[in-house]
């Protein structure tokens, strides 16, 4: 079955901080040891809309289990054109496609936007079907991090892929993909 990809709205937060609550007790995707609060998730998720970023969930079955989202990959101006992605799907719904449609969906919305390039950040090396999935979909690995973080009892390598969307590097923008800057 084909995952329903859509943009994510308030009342699918109690499914996506379940998600999340998962990711932060028991695995290393996030550095967050405590479980952020729902009301906390919400704002996260209502700062990533007001900024113009894509934000989606993947249902089966007319359930949520899993979202992507996009974000500024730094603050600095010169790197408006670059963004950085998120993927969390539900420990019991992996290897059915969920990740792959989410990150295909903002892939796509991205390149529409007119961001020129992704960063995927995984925040452990031994995620190798999360590294995987982003080798599939055009990233490539472009930096290691070992014994970036801490959790769990053991040091983390962090790794970095990155993916053009568009024209990438090649041309000059035309615009910027945020409206409230240059």
């Amino acid at each position: 079955m084909t995952p329903e990809i859509r943009p994510a709205v308030e009342t699918d937060l109690d499914a996506i901080h379940r998600i999340y609550a998962y990711e932060a007790e028991h695995g290393t995707s996030t550095y967050e040891y405590d479980v952020p609060s729902l009301l906390t998730l919400g704002d996260r998720w209502r700062a990533i809309i007001d900024a113009g970023y894509p934000y989606r969930v993947a249902e089966l079955d007319g359930h949520v289990v899993g979202y992507a989202y996009a974000s500024a990959y730094r603050a600095r101006e010169g790197y408006r054109w670059t963004v950085e992605n998120s993927v969390y799907v539900d420990d019991a719904a992996r290897e059915r496609g969920v990740g792959r449609a989410l990150l295909t969906a903002l892939i796509d919305d991205c390149t529409a936007l007119g961001y020129r390039q992704m960063i995927a950040v995984v925040g452990d090396a031994m995620n190798t079907a999360s590294i995987a999935l982003h080798e599939r979909l055009g990233f490539r690995v472009v930096a290691r991090f070992p014994g970036i973080g801490r959790k769990h009892g053991r040091w983390l390598e962090s790794v970095q892929l990155l993916r053009a969307l568009g024209a990438g590097d090649r041309t000059a923008p035309e615009t910027s993909p945020l409206p409230d800057r240059r």
